[in-house]
């Protein structure tokens, strides 16, 4: 591949499928991947040369998102280090909260391989502390 062209989303599920991930087409430039080891499903999607990975957390009452668990979400020292919370209507008085991240790639080569495996990485330890973070929220 030569640095004017753009990353192929195959060549993403081929690296990741080759590192433990179960990996399917889920429509043009998006993968749904599934980590074999936890059975936890996310979504990646490449535009351009953004790589972005999106795991759904929850599904609530939009009533239950108080300000407090927008506080927890948007605080600096709450223990997701890499990732970011979204907030998505879905529908019927309901907000899905979702989990995101992404990574530049350039050229598919030893770099890029190495972010992408660590950006499924930091996603997945992220989701632990966001589960933790957002239990007073599933609660209610």
């Amino acid at each position: 591949m030569t640095s004017s062209e753009t990353p192929a989303i195959s060549q993403i599920a081929e690296l990741l499928a080759h590192n433990g991930y179960d990996v399917t087409d889920a429509g043009p430039g998006v993968l749904r991947i599934r980590d074999l080891d936890t059975g936890v499903a996310f979504q990646a999607a490449l535009h351009g040369n953004i790589l972005f990975m999106t795991v759904n957390l929850i599904r609530v009452s939009t009533v239950s998102i108080t300000a407090e668990t927008m506080r927890l979400m948007l605080d600096a020292n709450n223990g997701i280090s890499t990732s970011s919370f979204q907030l998505y209507d879905a529908g019927d008085g309901h907000t899905a909260i979702t989990l995101n991240n992404f990574c530049t790639l350039q050229d598919m080569g030893p770099e890029d391989k190495d972010d992408i495996l660590s950006l499924a990485g930091y996603l997945m330890a992220d989701l632990l502390e966001a589960r933790d973070l957002l239990q007073p929220v599933q609660a209610s």
